[in-house]
């Protein structure tokens, strides 16, 4: 082992040994709460994403079967007329 790892393990095993702080006896309690509230925006969030995405895919729809973007546009000129 390398010196300066004996003198990291060394500190943290004074660290370990030394009484550990007080924790607040609501703690359970606050976490559960955040981690609650942390699911429910996540949960939002993905709804609204998700409405999104398919408004935006019906938008989609009802352009194209409007615009209907896939056939030719007629031309602009005419063609000459030969034979005459």
């Amino acid at each position: 082992m390398t010196r300066t790892g004996g003198r990291k393990e060394e500190e943290v095993r004074r660290m370990l040994d030394a009484p550990h702080p007080p924790v607040p006896g609501d703690l359970h309690l606050r976490a559960a709460h955040r981690g609650a509230r942390l699911r429910r925006r996540r949960r939002a969030l993905h709804r609204v994403g998700c409405a999104l995405l398919l408004a935006a895919a019906i938008a989609f729809a009802v352009w194209a079967a409007a615009a209907e973007p896939w056939v030719v546009p007629p031309s602009t000129t005419t063609p000459e007329i030969e034979g005459w």
